[in-house]
């Protein structure tokens, strides 16, 4: 190739690159078009020196209320809150509040199952069949849907929370949940795809109950959160003083929403203290935890309407991260939110 060859293809090269950083840039400024711009605006401010700034700021989105909590080694917890812990009575927000888990709980169930299955008293390769034969017939591939597969959400079972208008007026009874799947095809063969499903974990309450002989909740209690001296998690609303829990708010319904029960209920400290022991393996007996690993994560994340929950431990800073949002929308926008504003925590922390 002559020096004037080399030149051409040079200018070629250094042309077509120009050409394909333009299109990127196009294409980034295209796509920008489509993202609200609350979760632009988030994303692209100045980064706050602390974590309560942060807080403060995420007010300004459009949330009601918010509740941070940090526990990272060999340093003193760190707390931040703001907006409202009741919106109506104007009460401020207190890190202290009590604030429904949602999905979060599911980690002390998958703990749970863990503590019975390394006990001798459940198996991780028994059958809904098995356990629970009434529901034959009743529930897709019964006899192939494992214990170890319910936990891991690859059942294929319908998710009775997908039910049509089902948030607008929550069922309370396991049977009455129940009924809004039976009989329905499965979404998939058993062990062949995941899909994550609240029917599974309702299933998995009950064969828990049903092997114990009383609730759940209680062998929780005396398995996880009494070792750890977590005195603020509770198994439903109708334990604890309404006035400690704080407010949520659901975009577009015009009332606080506490008074809905859903289950699990605790302070972001009490959880920070329960995913600590969860990572570090202090939670678990001898032989527990490779047993654990093999069946569910480290961290988890929840909604129900008026809350959005998130615990997560970070490695690399040995840090547990949780948030507490109080207010939810219809089209998930301030979960998308809520999510960039964690990333901005994570930052502050590092930084």
């Amino acid at each position: 190739m002559s020096e004037t060859q080399g030149s051409i293809m040079s200018m070629k090269k250094k042309h077509t690159t120009r050409i394909i950083r333009i299109l990127l840039l196009v294409g980034t400024i295209i796509s920008l078009c489509f993202v609200p711009w609350i979760i632009v605006k988030a994303w692209i401010l100045p980064l706050p020196d602390t974590l309560q700034e942060q807080a403060n700021e995420a007010i300004s989105h459009g949330f009601d209320g918010i509740i941070v909590y940090v526990d990272q080694a060999n340093k003193s917890p760190q707390f931040a809150d703001a907006g409202w812990h009741d919106r109506n009575a104007k009460i401020p927000a207190n890190p202290q509040a009590l604030f429904k888990l949602a999905s979060i709980s599911k980690l002390y169930d998958a703990v749970a199952v863990t503590k019975l299955v390394h006990a001798g008293r459940l198996s991780l390769n028994k059958t809904i069949a098995e356990y629970l034969p009434e529901l034959v017939g009743r529930i897709e591939h019964a006899e192939a849907i494992t214990l170890k597969m319910m936990v891991q959400h690859r059942s294929g079972i319908p998710n009775f929370t997908d039910a049509p208008d089902y948030w607008a007026a929550p069922l309370g009874s396991f049977e009455e949940k129940l009924a809004l799947i039976l009989d329905m095809p499965a979404n998939f063969e058993p062990g062949q795809d995941y899909e994550y499903c609240n029917t599974n974990y309702l299933l998995l309450s009950k064969i828990m109950q049903n092997e114990l002989g009383y609730d759940k909740f209680q062998f929780i209690q005396d398995e996880i959160l009494n070792p750890l001296h977590l005195t603020n998690t509770h198994g439903s609303l109708s334990e604890v003083n309404q006035n400690d829990v704080m407010s949520g708010y659901h975009v577009g319904h015009p009332y606080d929403l506490k008074s809905d029960d859903h289950g699990m209920l605790a302070t972001a400290q009490d959880v920070g203290t329960f995913m600590r022991a969860l990572n570090d393996g202090t939670l678990f007996a001898p032989g527990e935890r490779e047993i654990y690993s093999s069946i569910y994560e480290y961290e988890h994340a929840g909604w129900v309407p008026g809350y959005q929950s998130f615990a997560k431990y970070y490695a690399d800073i040995d840090a547990v991260l949780i948030v507490f949002y109080s207010t939810t929308d219809p089209k998930l926008l301030l979960w998308n939110l809520s999510e960039i504003l964690n990333t901005r925590f994570v930052k502050i922390l590092k930084r």
